[in-house]
């Protein structure tokens, strides 16, 4: 048999094809995995990229004044999955307190329902809202915010979260209350100046027939001196109440009319029973009972009568009003005594409701009033009157009830 002898050469040529074809192999995978780590650096940096665009956005939007938050549209509780500072700081919860919860809790439990339902209505018809609000922190404050919600949606179009923003705006609504309220009190100095024309032309007008009616009677008792006792008494109340009401009337276009004071020494005990005599009409209708306590060898003042008689009849006036609703007894006291080497103090004590603690910094402020129907220029000008004759007039809460106005005088410096 013949031995077939293998060829060295040919060998060779197989081992180096085949070593050349796993040098290209391992070539393409190297080249593979060049291509492959480049492009997990490049993503690794992208990453590192947006993780910082992601810092800088978040940073930024806890930056802004405005309260941001997005609520997430696929859950119907309509959970809030971001706030920032300012939202959390706007409506007084915490992080935790908000994350999860139902974004329509943070309102508060007296916020307008009915402007949460129309908000609700508005996002589940993918609108955007866009409106003014009043709000409740978690405490309880009040605040007003500018809402504007939109919807974010997917690259289908469908709704997948709502984005929104709110903007604090109690102090521009507070602004604008306060332009409201010196516009109302324009209306009101206008209404108050005719109704000041008026009632001097009223006075005028009245002032005729109570002369006549004065005439009348006086002419009446001439005629019938001597004769009917009785019917002399009812002439002469007749006289009185005529003469009553012809001070008062000339008292009344004394405040109107444009004058200086008339400032002179005056008993100020004297001034409390003339006043005291000008409402105990107005007393007995109401059935409350003035009483006076006026200290004895009072030095006299330096004042205008008219002037200080018109704040003492609306510190009366204002407890009667204040009384209207007490049980009985009812009374009013007025007292006067020595405040001090240099000023006489006068008090009006009454058993009335009292004042509430929010209405007592208002009280002497123009126009301020809570009675349905006053003008809220009382006592303004009661205070005005008083520091003018150089005294201070105050208000304090009894211990028991009602409220006690008082205020002090400077005595005459002729006395000493």
């Amino acid at each position: 048999m013949k031995k077939i002898t293998k060829n060295p050469t040919l060998k060779n040529k197989t081992h180096n094809g085949e070593r050349v074809r796993l040098e290209g192999l391992v070539r393409q995978q190297a080249d593979a995995l060049k291509v492959k780590n480049g492009q997990l650096r490049k993503g690794k940096a992208r990453e590192a990229v947006s993780e910082e665009q992601v810092h800088v956005r978040t940073k930024a939007m806890d930056a802004t004044a405005d309260g941001i938050f997005i609520v997430d549209a696929l859950k119907p509780n309509f959970p809030v999955i971001y706030a920032n500072q300012s939202f959390q700081k706007m409506t007084g919860y915490g992080k935790r307190e908000i994350l999860g919860e139902n974004y329509f809790s943070l309102y508060g439990a007296d916020a307008d329902q009915r402007i949460i339902n129309e908000i609700k209505y508005t996002l589940r018809r993918g609108k955007v809202f866009h409106g003014e609000m009043l709000n409740f922190q978690k405490h309880g404050k009040k605040y007003w915010n500018l809402l504007r919600i939109a919807p974010v949606r997917d690259t289908d179009g469908a709704v997948t979260h709502y984005i929104g923003i709110q903007t604090d705006i109690t102090l521009m609504r507070e602004k604008e209350r306060e332009v409201d309220e010196q516009r109302d009190e324009l209306l009101h100095v206008t209404r108050v100046g005719k109704l000041a024309e008026f009632v001097s032309s009223l006075a005028h007008e009245i002032s005729q027939p109570l002369t006549a009616i004065l005439s009348y009677a006086q002419a009446a008792q001439r005629l019938l001196a001597g004769r009917d006792p009785q019917l002399q008494e009812i002439l002469q109340y007749i006289v009185n109440d005529d003469q009553r009401a012809a001070a008062v009337i000339q008292r009344l276009r004394a405040l109107l009319k444009k004058s200086r004071s008339e400032m002179k020494p005056l008993d100020i005990n004297v001034l409390i029973n003339e006043t005291i005599a000008l409402m105990a009409t107005d007393a007995n209708v109401r059935n409350i009972f003035l009483k006076p306590e006026l200290g004895n060898n009072l030095s006299s003042i330096h004042g205008d009568r008219i002037q200080l008689q018109q704040v003492l009849l609306n510190l009366i006036s204002n407890s009667f009003d204040a009384m209207e609703n007490s049980p009985a007894p009812r009374e009013i006291l007025i007292r006067s005594s020595r405040n001090n080497a240099n000023t006489v103090i006068v008090s009006v004590r009454d058993s009335g409701s009292g004042i509430t603690a929010q209405n007592m910094p208002k009280l002497f402020t123009h126009f301020f009033t809570s009675k349905p129907d006053g003008l809220g220029m009382g006592l303004s000008i009661s205070r005005s009157i008083i520091e003018s004759h150089g005294g201070r007039l105050e208000v304090k809460n009894n211990p028991d009830r009602g409220t006690t106005f008082y205020f002090t005088i400077p005595i005459n410096k002729n006395n000493t």
